[in-house]
């Protein structure tokens, strides 16, 4: 049998018996077997994973060795692996979600019984995977694999510097080694560096991006609350099950939470389900296979559901905010419709989502000078870790992270076990092209807004970003029909009774119970339990459509907090704090800046709880803002010696207030001292959330 019929008959086996190649997918599999390099640039739900699990089988068959797959989100690939099993396929995976099985997994690549690794770009970042793991595999590498391979350019919406080792990897292999990069989303200017990075006997194949199926909207909803009503009115209209995007894990939390109260089965899917990598694995995919099997109307998800999740029914793609930009949105819409006739792609412009992807853009590549900072940092030492330079430099763990990450591709500094040490290679900023990438993200992020008022069809204005030139008016979208699927008017009522919700909603203080390194001792030490804070209560996220508007409004522009947060604040403490104990006074955490803001606030608080108002905690000392602190250790640090409580004896129990919490440590430092000086019980409180509660990377 040749190849062809060969592959023919374990696409069916894997597919079913009615399954064809699609224009294209077998032409890959026969370059990779012919030991060429291939760029695959094909419309999403095309089936990129059958051509490289078809190719990795007969590549085994024939030669033996191990295919390695490089993809940015293992998890994602659960239902391809499960698909690709039928064949005989016999995948491992080596990521940060599954360290306990390292030693038994390279056991295996010994013995080379498995057909495909699939490896994070993290492990491929990793020199002892290079130098140990990769020789000791039996017969070798067989293929490279780079799913998502627009990751891997600068100029991709998606560049991630570990992603960029992959081309080290290529170049210490024979060049008889096939390469397969495949993605759904790079434009010329992307093919162009890709090819440049694999080389250029590299072979395109590239199909038209055109996704028949999808039903484009956009509808303009300023204020969170009308975008929440909108959803629970039109969603019970939808047939079939979907995802809403958001760009926040916050706001995934929030919505589907929203979603379950008015009747619609929703779970949210993030990053952050879980600290623990085993329970948050084992929740990732118990919803993926809720939603596979239409046991859940919506997973709402950032942007951990984005790549590579494959579920052929989905009949709605909704995104709560605007993404950054329009290939992302693409990549996302999707997944929705791809053996369906009809699907819907919904996109829900807010007010606050320029703001948020600024965020996300801005805080996307290190700044020079923290560049800098952490540099100069290890060349004055012998090797760093990076909770060694949490310590010293007022930088958060992620920034860090990116700094050295980007110093290291560059060869400026090499990890050693798990520190930094600083090369002969020189530091030249201007080689970074960071603020080249920059100004392209901001860019892009215009162009997603030229995409939400064209007047033409929204599909081809994509398509047109992307260089494809096959593609006409798609006849399908809200442009091109002219007239709206849904309606973009709300419910007054509903909206009221969303805005009711966001006040309402109990969000949770967690307790701190360990000091950073660096704060009392070189290590973290526990805080002693007789010094423990309750847990807390917060009022609000900062600027949402409850009572986080005038939050802001009040501290910023009024610098007194109006009664209606007292009375909240009251409710609060009287019917939906079930946990509090007895109160016997309120104390306020002090400013210098602003010293009666908080004070006054907590004294009408105790007032109306006809308790006493406690003065008792000052600040003998200015420190920084709270919010300009970067990490946990620094955080902690500003606040250890800058409060003091001038009265001791028995305080009984106390709530502590506060107008706004970012990591928590000033509550937890005043708490403390509280303690220490007589208080029972302190229970935390402050008006409004600040902390950064991201998006997935």
């Amino acid at each position: 049998m040749n190849n062809k019929k060969y592959a023919e008959k374990l696409l069916k086996e894997m597919i079913g018996r009615d399954a064809e190649f699609h224009d294209g997918q077998y032409e890959a599999i026969d370059a990779a077997l012919n030991n060429k390099r291939t760029l695959v640039v094909q419309k999403t739900g095309w089936g990129k994973s059958i051509v490289y699990f078809l190719a990795s089988k007969l590549i085994k068959e024939k030669r033996g060795g191990v295919t390695l797959l490089v993809i940015p989100l293992l998890s994602l690939m659960r239902n391809q692996i499960e698909t690709a099993k039928k064949i005989g396929i016999r995948p491992l995976t080596l990521n940060s979600e599954n360290t306990e099985e390292w030693d038994s997994i390279e056991s295996i690549l010994r013995t080379g019984m498995c057909e495909i690794l699939l490896v994070s770009p993290e492990r491929i970042a990793n020199k002892e995977f290079i130098e140990r793991v990769i020789p000791s595999i039996k017969g070798g590498i067989n293929m490279i694999v780079i799913d998502e391979a627009h990751c891997i350019s600068d100029w991709g919406h998606d560049f991630r510097p570990d992603y960029s080792r992959i081309v080290d990897v290529i170049r210490i292999l024979p060049p008889n080694v096939p390469v397969i990069a495949t993605t759904a989303t790079a434009n010329n200017r992307v093919i162009k560096d890709i090819t440049l990075q694999l080389g250029d006997n590299i072979e395109l194949i590239k199909g038209p991006l055109m996704r028949e199926s999808l039903r484009i909207q956009i509808i303009k909803l300023a204020k969170q609350s009308e975008r929440m009503s909108w959803l629970v009115e039109n969603i019970k209209k939808i047939n079939g099950s979907g995802i809403i995007y958001c760009s926040t894990t916050k706001d995934c939390n929030i919505i589907s939470e929203w979603l379950n109260i008015n009747g619609i089965k929703a779970l949210p899917y993030h990053s952050n389900l879980s600290k623990n990598n085993d329970e948050k694995r084992r929740l990732r995919e118990e919803r993926e296979q809720l939603l596979i099997k239409n046991q859940v109307k919506v997973l709402v998800s950032t942007v951990a559901l984005g790549m590579g999740f494959d579920k052929g029914d989905i009949s709605f793609v909704i995104h709560y905010q605007v993404p950054g930009n329009i290939i992302r949105y693409y990549q996302e819409i999707g997944r929705a419709g791809r053996k369906l006739d009809n699907a819907y792609a919904i996109l829900l412009v807010g007010e606050e989502d320029q703001q948020i992807s600024q965020y996300f853009i801005k805080n996307a590549f290190p700044k020079q000078e923290n560049l800098e900072l952490v540099l100069h940092e290890i060349e004055n030492s012998n090797g760093l870790s990076i909770n060694d330079l949490k310590k010293k430099l007022n930088m958060t763990h992620g920034n860090i992270q990116k700094c050295l990450a980007l110093l290291d591709l560059k060869k400026v500094v090499s990890k050693v076990k798990s520190k930094y040490i600083r090369t002969i290679h020189p530091y030249d900023y201007s080689n970074f092209g960071v603020e080249d990438i920059l100004k392209t993200r901001y860019k892009e992020l215009e162009l997603m807004y030229k995409y939400i008022d064209t007047k033409d069809c929204y599909m081809k204005f994509i398509a047109n970003e992307l260089d494809d030139d096959t593609c006409g008016n798609c006849g399908k979208c809200c442009n091109c029909i002219k007239r709206q699927y849904f309606t973009s008017k709300v419910d007054s009522n509903l909206v009221c009774e969303a805005e009711k919700f966001i006040k309402n909603r109990i969000i949770k203080m967690k307790v701190k119970k360990q000091w950073p390194a660096g704060v009392i001792a070189e290590t973290g030490k526990k805080i002693p339990s007789s010094e423990l804070n309750e847990e807390g209560r917060i009022l609000s996220n900062y600027g949402d459509s409850g009572w986080g508007k005038f939050v802001e409004n009040d501290k910023y522009k009024n610098e007194y907090f109006r009664e209606e947060l007292v009375d909240a604040t009251i409710d609060l403490i009287k019917n939906r704090w079930s946990e509090l104990e007895n109160i016997d006074c309120v104390a306020a955490v002090p400013s210098l800046r602003r010293p009666k803001l908080v004070k006054s606030f907590a004294e009408r608080v105790a007032k109306k709880l006809n308790v006493e108002f406690a003065d008792i905690i000052i600040k003998p000392i200015e420190t920084p803002e709270q919010k300009t602190m970067e990490n946990s250790n620094m955080q902690a640090r500003n606040a250890f010696n800058a409060f003091k409580v001038i009265r001791n004896g028995n305080l009984g129990n106390v709530i502590l207030i506060d107008d706004m919490i970012d990591s928590g440590w000033t509550l937890t430092v005043c708490g403390a001292l509280l303690k220490q000086n007589g208080a029972n019980k302190v229970y935390p409180y402050a008006l409004a959330s600040t902390a950064k509660n991201g998006g997935d990377d």
